[in-house]
């Protein structure tokens, strides 16, 4: 937004512009936002601190705080530091709890079935490793599914002596059903676990995982789906999914502090599953049995609720509905431009805030390194799993303006200029 529009977008609110520019303590309020307004999107801009230095087109590894939220989260720093010990000794457990309850209710889940993690890795990793593997085993994963959980498997393969088959998941799928047989077809009598992504954080590429679980429990397989991406980015409601198992990282779309994630569990499954690290109390009935990480950053636990309310009050549809527009702006520009590879699917159903554009001509690092040295537009090269470009993944404060200026730097780079 340039300071015209962030001033006009002040005085919208009733604010002086000068004690709000002078002053960092001032940050626009959602409460204060008018969603009706025509140029919302340039108010909810101004609730943030934007680093002026470039396009942050690379939300999708973490999604920075509103200043709203970050003042609170300072402020939950500043008292647990105050209480100190007899705040970790009485109720810091408690408030956990209703931060992870608080979660439950954006996602659709009972507070028993959701408990708060580190992040998406930690949360699918416990049941990876806690699974109750037995040697001949099998689980099903994706050559697109995050890294780190491949690895996962792949330890799982030599500590219990199972096997994991990799499938690769279209890229532009005739239909859903495209997808399922994709993954149905890795089946065998051994199969136990399959592990599916609810969003492909390398594409975008939202999966159709309620047909890819009723095809899985016909089976009599579990599936564990990987929501890293999901979670404050596009509404869904978990027990509509009908999954076994569920990460997300709650630092990404949903814009709370570093370290904190969520895992589902649903009712009745949680006792099967191993604990990673041993709890304070051993043999729990719940899914608690599986959340012991000792001493940790609580201010952050507390912060959820902020990040939540924030988001709650902006409207999950209404998030939704921004990331996805904002997305379409960009990739429709440049789709069937000659050399330039959209890997995300066309259809809007399929896809949300994040995409994936590259250039044939040039590789994905040197794509992201021109785009950055060139033109200041952040983002991040991929070039694996058969996907070649950039992820691109701006968030609701982008404007249109900056998107015109991504479309710009690829018509320029791939001589569409």
């Amino acid at each position: 937004m340039n300071k015209r529009s962030f001033i006009k977008a002040l005085t919208l609110l009733g604010f002086s512009t000068g004690s709000i520019l002078e002053s960092k303590a001032k940050s626009l309020s959602i409460n204060d936002l008018d969603f009706s307004a025509p140029d919302i999107w340039d108010q909810v801009r101004a609730a943030y601190k934007l680093k002026p230095d470039y396009i942050n087109l690379e939300n999708g590894y973490y999604c920075f705080l509103p200043e709203e939220t970050l003042e609170k989260y300072i402020q939950h720093l500043r008292d647990v530091n105050y209480h100190a010990s007899s705040y970790m000794r009485t109720v810091q457990w408690e408030n956990k709890a209703k931060s992870a309850a608080k979660v439950a209710e954006l996602v659709g889940a009972s507070p028993e079935e959701v408990v708060l993690t580190r992040n998406t890795t930690e949360s699918i990793d416990l049941i990876i490793s806690g699974y109750p593997w037995q040697k001949g085993d099998e689980a099903i994963v994706s050559n697109q599914d995050y890294g780190s959980l491949l690895n996962m498997f792949e330890l799982a393969e030599r500590r219990y002596g199972i096997k994991v088959k990799k499938i690769d998941i279209p890229m532009h799928p005739e239909n859903d059903e495209e997808i399922v047989a994709v993954y149905e077809q890795a089946i065998t009598p051994k199969t136990r676990l399959m592990m599916v992504p609810h969003i492909v954080n390398i594409t975008g590429h939202i999966l159709p995982v309620r047909k890819i679980a009723d095809m899985a429990h016909s089976h009599g397989v579990e599936i564990m789906l990987d929501g890293a991406h999901a979670v404050g980015h596009f509404d869904f409601n978990i027990s509509e999914l009908d999954c076994d198992y569920y990460g997300s990282s709650l630092h990404k779309w949903l814009s709370v502090p570093l370290g904190c994630g969520m895992l589902y569990v649903k009712n009745g499954k949680s006792q099967k599953i191993r604990p990673l690290l041993a709890p304070y109390e051993l043999d729990q009935k719940t899914i608690l049995n599986l959340n012991h990480t000792g001493t940790h950053p609580v201010s952050t636990d507390l912060a959820v609720i902020d990040a939540v309310d924030f988001h709650n009050k902006m409207g999950s549809k209404r998030k939704e509905e921004r990331l996805r527009y904002i997305q379409k702006y960009w990739s429709d520009q440049v789709r069937d431009l000659p050399g330039v590879l959209v890997n995300t699917p066309i259809e809007p159903q399929r896809s949300c805030g994040i995409a994936n554009v590259g250039i044939e001509k040039v590789p994905p690092i040197e794509m992201a390194k021109v785009l950055m040295d060139k033109y200041q537009i952040y983002t991040v090269g991929i070039n694996g799993a058969g996907v070649y470009g950039c992820r691109i993944s701006p968030n609701v404060y982008t404007s249109e303006n900056e998107m015109d200026k991504f479309v710009k730097a690829i018509k320029e780079m791939s001589g569409n200029a």
